[in-house]
């Protein structure tokens, strides 16, 4: 399977929403109640990356990962509240290719991202009881920084934890002069 990765545009918005949608109910089944997942809709969660675009387009960076012309990733980097910090807010894969490779080829492209934006270090915050999505960060060198946080998905409080990279930079490219 042959994927390209592109800058999402405001069509996109809708299929993302979808994907999102889809991946998320895959990957929380068996950590979020059915209806704390269904409380929003693919049509909701399209809506509501179609106003997150509007007002954080400038900012953050917003890559889809295509396939013979369909949707089948995105990740979704920007400005972290950590001073200093960019965050990478988001990694999803269409859940019948989970394991592919497409996940990868988006965290290489979200850590080049991050090091334009903070290139000191870089975050994010994934599901505490989420095992496969831990799995996959700690692969890609992220390591959890000790903070915490419960935040609601779909009004069900859920555990998370806050995971680290110092430095980002894709896999294979150059440290930077009298660097590391």
């Amino acid at each position: 399977m042959t994927v390209s990765l592109r800058t999402a545009e405001d069509v996109d918005l809708l299929l993302v929403g979808d994907l999102h949608f889809r991946s998320r109910a895959a990957a929380y089944a068996e950590i979020i109640s059915p209806e704390a997942l269904a409380s929003l809709s693919p049509e909701a969660l399209g809506a509501w990356w179609t106003e997150r675009w509007k007002w954080e387009g400038d900012t953050h960076r917003l890559t889809v990962a295509e396939s013979d012309g369909r949707l089948v990733g995105f990740s979704y980097a920007g400005p972290s509240e950590v001073e200093g910090a960019a965050e990478l807010y988001a990694i999803h894969v269409d859940p019948d290719l989970v394991g592919s490779g497409i996940g990868r080829q988006l965290m290489r492209n979200a850590l080049g991202q991050l090091a334009e934006l903070a290139p000191e270090l870089a975050l994010l915050w994934v599901l505490e009881a989420n095992e496969r999505a831990r799995r996959f960060y700690d692969g890609g060198g992220w390591r959890p920084d000790g903070t915490t946080r419960v935040e609601p998905i779909g009004g069900e409080p859920v555990p998370q934890l806050r995971y680290r990279l110092d430095h980002p930079r894709p896999a294979g490219s150059r440290s930077r002069p009298g660097g590391e």
